[in-house]
């Protein structure tokens, strides 16, 4: 009885120093994934990077709340999609959104303090001008610089490899050599330009001529309210303009005139961005076309596919037919290659020069299309090669749901002497329609943002005349959001994009929402 007691004492003992040293270890990965990832964050709050800041903040407590607390110890296992959800879906989104309400673009790209501090870096070279002469010596060269009477040396530097940004002058003791003749200092210069020569009173020179050293000065100099800034060289006084985020030229009365001074600034513009969609009539009337264009794309791209798609699967599995397995493949290695493969096959076939479609088209009827140049024809185009990509993925979705279907109903609609219509409206349509409805759902969305396809094909040509920002005939709203943000007119505008992207999101989002409610309509007929 003695010995069982005391096995169930060390047995005890043993649990409790596990459990004790999984507790301990758990708290050391919790206190380093905590001490790591809160340095991080203020590293990126110091860089200015407030959104990426606050997403390390909150996967970091999440994570911590999560698998130091025993009440919600049991959530670790959903925690990965937690964290994949904010990640990767409510982060961008929110990051997007914010965007479209600031003027971010790849002129305004920097902080405020960013963009004033990269204006006081700049410098200009003054009126004075000092002589200099380039001696070589034992383990370099040495410049000396005259002042006047005076003549002023460096020490000893190499002109190849590591060469030093700043040298310092000091006072000339003893004459020194021949000079070396201009052509070495034709040969070196790029090096000798970039190097600042500092004389012991505090005057900063850089090469001006091959002969000269010439005073470098501040260009600006900020005034004690850190905002404006003087112009050294112009006498100009410059404030920040906080309505287009750039530094500019104010007057007396303290209005702002002139051109702006790049580097621009981030700041807010409130609705500016969305009152451009429907005010500018180069950006509202191609949005306004591109955002038809793309319904009807969709809708189409469906619509075609699914027929397809329900025709084709019809005649594989006809039990007459010989050779089902072999049509089956052939059919599905349309969506077996990859897509960018096939688009960019049907790019050369439909090639208006050379493309085989043409010479084929002029050897028999006398034509040759403007594919790429005609707007309704580069639409045509676009559709029949999406209807080639996406009707071997109907295909194989109407086959598994074909086969289904029970036998016994269409035996006993041919006893009752139904012909193949019959059986297509009053069994086979009906008994597909409702798991086939989230699938076209989904296949609609997809085409909807069938970025990939267009791009490679068309590249939204050809192109709209008389807008404000790059937008072409076959350009869907996807397609459209990336060429302003990264071809547009006036630079990468950043902000529009993201406007335009956020109200993508909600278009899509409505119809996806009409889309499920049409769905339970039908559902409950």
């Amino acid at each position: 009885m003695q010995s069982i007691q005391g096995t169930e004492a060390i047995s005890v003992s043993a649990k409790i120093r596990s459990i004790s040293k999984g507790s301990i270890l758990k708290w050391a990965v919790l206190s380093a994934v905590g001490i790591v990832n809160g340095y991080t964050t203020i590293l990126m709050y110091s860089r200015g990077e407030l959104a990426f800041a606050m997403l390390t903040l909150v996967l970091t407590v999440l994570a911590l709340y999560i698998f130091g607390s025993k009440k919600t110890y049991a959530h670790r296992y959903i925690y990965p999609g937690v964290a994949g959800m904010i990640l990767f879906i409510l982060f961008p989104l929110a990051y997007t959104v914010n965007l479209a309400f600031t003027n971010y673009s790849a002129k305004n790209q920097l902080s405020f303090e960013r963009a004033q501090t990269v204006l006081l870096n700049r410098t200009y070279q003054s009126g004075d001008s000092y002589p200099f002469t380039l001696h070589k010596a034992d383990d370099g060269y040495r410049i000396a610089v005259q002042d006047g009477d005076e003549w002023y040396i460096t020490e000893s530097f190499p002109l190849t490899g590591s060469v030093p940004a700043d040298l310092y002058l000091a006072p000339l003791d003893s004459p020194l050599g021949e000079p070396e003749p201009v052509r070495t200092i034709v040969g070196y210069r790029s090096t000798l330009s970039g190097i600042d020569l500092h004389f012991p009173s505090g005057i900063d020179i850089r090469m001006s001529g091959l002969r000269q050293f010439a005073g470098v000065v501040p260009l600006y100099t900020v005034q004690e309210d850190g905002k404006t800034l003087f112009n050294n060289r112009t006498g100009e006084w410059l404030r920040p303009n906080m309505e287009v985020g750039f530094y500019q030229v104010i007057d007396e009365q303290g209005e702002f005139v002139g051109p702006t001074v790049s580097p621009g600034f981030v700041v807010s513009i409130g609705t500016h961005n969305f009152e451009r969609v429907w005010k500018d009539d180069g950006i509202k009337e191609p949005f306004i076309s591109i955002f038809i264009w793309t319904i009807v794309f969709s809708v189409l791209s469906v619509a075609f596919t699914l027929v397809i798609g329900l025709i084709l699967a019809s005649l594989v599995q006809w039990e007459s037919l010989k050779g089902r397995a072999v049509y089956r493949v052939l059919l599905i290695l349309p969506y077996a290659v990859p897509a960018f493969i096939s688009i960019l096959i049907f790019k050369g076939l439909f090639n208006q020069s050379f493309g085989e479609i043409n010479m084929m088209l002029q050897a028999i009827f006398g034509i040759s299309p403007a594919w790429f140049s005609d707007p309704f024809l580069a639409k045509t185009m676009v559709l029949i090669v999406n209807t080639w990509l996406g009707f071997p993925y109907m295909m194989i979705l109407c086959m598994g749901l074909l086969k289904a279907i029970p036998d016994d109903l269409y035996e006993a609609s041919a006893i009752d002497g139904a012909n193949f219509i019959h059986n297509f409206t009053r069994i086979t349509l009906p008994l597909m329609i409702k798991p086939l409805t989230p699938l076209l759902i989904a296949s609609f969305a997809f085409n909807f943002n069938n970025f990939v396809m267009i791009q490679l094909l068309t590249q939204g040509g050809p192109n709209m005349i008389g807008t404000s920002e790059p937008a072409g005939y076959t350009d869907l709203l996807v397609s459209y959001t990336y060429r302003i943000a990264f071809e547009g007119a006036g630079g990468q505008d950043f902000g529009l994009a993201s406007a335009i992207a956020t109200l993508i999101f909600l278009l899509v989002g409505a119809l996806a929402l009409f889309n499920l409610r049409f769905a339970k309509v039908s559902e409950t007929k």
